[in-house]
């Protein structure tokens, strides 16, 4: 969720080959959008507290702990909806591995997510892809290992792509990144994307474009948080005919929900949701199936 920023292409990469480690009381200096990683780990650990919690992820948990970090102070109670999400992904990469139990799982801008270690299976790899000091916060609690692999770059940076072959089975996670881009740097990655991993799978969360707008405005989530400007936003009907816009590399698009699991946030969703033309302002997660076949960028569609 952090690796956004842009790196010139001639920079060094920093690879390196997940140990957990036991590390206490780490204070934290991170900002901006790389602050947000501690956002989603506070809900993915709370929800894994709860006895009827949607998400069981016990390296979060020990990660949160470990921070020392006011996080219900700065965040306010935890709904959910992160651990909800990163469900629903765990989900489709298990499915994945099913086909495909040595194959290779990207995570882009992964910040603080324990993904990995949830959908294990032995066999697969596992490349983290974030930037420096999100990568260096993040080696605090999870050391790289021979499957579980840190690059240090942008996910902007092609050089991070130079690490696997174009016939290598991958799977790429952008859980909680685009929102974050431009417009025009979400097409040029995701173009990036095709091209370099032509048989790819490929899944990431979208915002509504009316909640991109607010953001850009400003939104404090509690008195202490203001939300980071998020510049791509876009309406669910809209998705598959911009993507289609974008690359012809593209073999099924499908458009999956994922939900707060209790309280006010779910029983607002379920009553917007009463009309299904509201469907088309809430998040949803986009699955990306991709085709052999090359494609090349068109003009964007939906800035």
């Amino acid at each position: 969720m952090s690796a956004v920023a842009a790196v010139p292409r001639h920079r060094a990469k920093a690879t390196r080959q997940e140990k957990l480690i036991e590390a206490t009381n780490v204070l934290s200096s991170l900002d901006g959008v790389s602050e947000t990683m501690l956002w989603t780990l506070y809900d993915r650990a709370c929800e894994s507290g709860r006895s009827d919690g949607v998400l069981i992820d016990q390296e979060s948990a020990r990660i949160c702990e470990a921070i020392n970090y006011d996080f219900a102070g700065r965040f306010g109670n935890p709904d959910g909806s992160f651990a909800a999400r990163a469900a629903e992904i765990d989900r489709l990469i298990v499915r994945w591995l099913e086909n495909h139990p040595d194959g290779v799982v990207i995570s882009l801008g992964e910040g603080l997510e324990t993904q990995g270690r949830r959908v294990d299976n032995g066999r697969m790899q596992w490349l983290t892809v974030d930037l420096p000091a999100a990568i260096e916060f993040r080696e605090n609690f999870l050391k790289p290992s021979k499957r579980f692999r840190h690059i240090a770059a942008s996910a902007l940076d092609p050089v991070w792509a130079d690490e696997l072959g174009p016939n290598t089975d991958v799977f790429i996670v952008a859980q909680g990144l685009f929102m974050y881009l431009q417009p025009k740097a979400v097409q040029r990655l995701f173009a990036e994307l095709i091209a370099r991993f032509p048989k790819a799978e490929l899944v990431f969360d979208v915002i509504p474009q009316w909640f991109s707008s607010l953001t850009m405005w400003g939104v404090m989530k509690t008195p202490y948080y203001r939300l980071p400007p998020m510049p791509w936003g876009i309406d669910a009907d809209d998705i598959g005919s911009c993507l289609r816009e974008w690359s012809s590399g593209i073999e099924t698009i499908n458009l999956l929900e994922y939900r707060a699991p209790r309280g006010w946030p779910r029983l607002m969703e379920n009553l917007l949701r009463m009309n299904p033309t509201n469907k088309r302002y809430l998040p949803c997660l986009v699955q990306v199936v991709l085709q052999e076949k090359r494609s090349s960028p068109t003009a964007p569609c939906c800035e």
